[in-house]
């Protein structure tokens, strides 16, 4: 059993390497000539877009690890059934219920790996790569409106709630045209704070500079509504929001890790705002490694089609197929859960369970009728 082992796990996992550092090298080359439009703007140079692609391949690889899986296991194991060795294997003693066992600790293995990679790796790559575009391409892109954020703090006046926008970011950690909106208990805003510059220390303190504080004083007896406006060089704004919540709303979704997702789904839920989109990446970061395992389960089948029944190019050919449908219909479950409000957690786990029933159904079908 330990020589049928190292056949099947050298064979396939060198056979994996290979596909993944195929679609490595094709994503790198794309990502390079898409960078390259950017040559020349500020101090953006080949050498930089050349670094910003290689950050780019862990996130790639993390996404593609699936597919890799798929196509090397489908290889590997067409290879065998056409040279006859996985039939003399068949007749030796290797029955359907060991040959599942083996491809079931593979892919756990593959998923660990798949994990470490999304969680670690392409996390901090995507950090690094943010980083490099905000230095030598003008800051981070935080569309249109920048990012919002919310807080809550109990003050001398009673309890307020404080809407804070960002509008760019640069790769150093400061935040630009920062905007904070604070309002009492009944809705009312009370005080505005505009600042040029910002920045969030490990204390959760805002240093914020060329401010512009705007208070609106509320009607006495004898006096009107009042509005004061007051500008400072530099202004110390105590807050409960830490440095990494911030970074968490302004740097792109991939540079979080699922422990960090977490804790930004609870900073979001605590304030009443939405987290659908943000429980349904988690849930998918979760659960991806697993897909890991349905692959190699679904590859499995192929091994029992015999090699009249088509090639290794053809056998390869439907595993790219199911690769591709299989990503399609993961990135659409997610448009389709965040449009139609459905359970994060069933969104992630639908487009693994269609595929982990169907790898079942064809396994069964060709050991009792082929």
């Amino acid at each position: 059993m330990k020589t049928v082992r190292r056949l099947f796990y050298a064979d396939i996992v060198s056979s994996v390497a290979f596909v993944a550092l195929a679609f490595l090298s094709l994503f790198f080359f794309i990502d390079f000539v898409d960078e390259l439009g950017d040559v020349g703007k500020r101090d953006y140079t080949p050498l930089h877009a050349a670094i910003y692609s290689l950050l780019e391949l862990p996130g790639h690889l993390y996404e593609l690890s699936p597919i890799a899986v798929l196509i090397g296991t489908i290889y590997a194991l067409a290879r065998l059934a056409q040279s006859s060795e996985y039939t003399i294997l068949r007749t030796g003693g290797l029955g359907p219920g060991r040959a599942l066992t083996l491809l079931a600790s593979l892919g756990l293995a593959f998923g660990m790996v798949t994990f470490v990679v999304g969680d670690y790796l392409a996390p901090l790559a995507e950090q690094q790569a943010a980083h490099l575009q905000a230095k030598y391409k003008g800051g981070l892109k935080l569309g249109r409106s920048g990012a919002w954020l919310k807080d809550r703090q109990i003050t001398p006046a009673g309890e307020r709630s404080y809407s804070i926008n960002v509008g760019s970011a640069s790769g150093s950690g400061m935040l630009h045209d920062v905007r904070i909106f604070e309002f009492d208990t009944n809705g009312a805003m009370v005080q505005r704070i505009a600042a040029r510059d910002g920045r969030v220390d490990k204390h959760s303190t805002w240093t914020l500079s060329d401010v512009t504080v705007t208070h609106w004083t509320e009607a006495t007896r004898g006096n009107s509504p009042s509005v004061v406006e007051q500008k400072l060089a530099q202004l110390a704004w105590p807050s409960t929001l830490s440095a990494n919540v911030v970074a968490a709303a302004v740097l792109p979704l991939g540079t979080m890790s699922t422990l960090e997702l977490l804790r930004y789904i609870n900073h979001l839920s605590s304030n009443e705002q939405a987290a659908q989109q943000y429980e349904i990446q988690f849930w998918k970061r979760a659960l991806y490694p697993f897909a890991c395992l349905v692959m190699v389960g679904l590859a499995l089948p192929f091994a029992y089609l015999h090699a009249r029944a088509g090639g290794v190019s053809l056998k390869v050919f439907g595993g790219i197929m199911l690769g591709i449908s299989f990503v399609l219909l993961n990135n659409m479950a997610s448009h389709l859960g965040l449009l139609q409000n459905w359970t994060p957690w069933i969104v992630a786990a639908t487009p693994g369970t269609i595929y982990l029933l169907l790898s079942l159904a064809a396994f069964a079908w060709l050991v009792r009728y082929r």
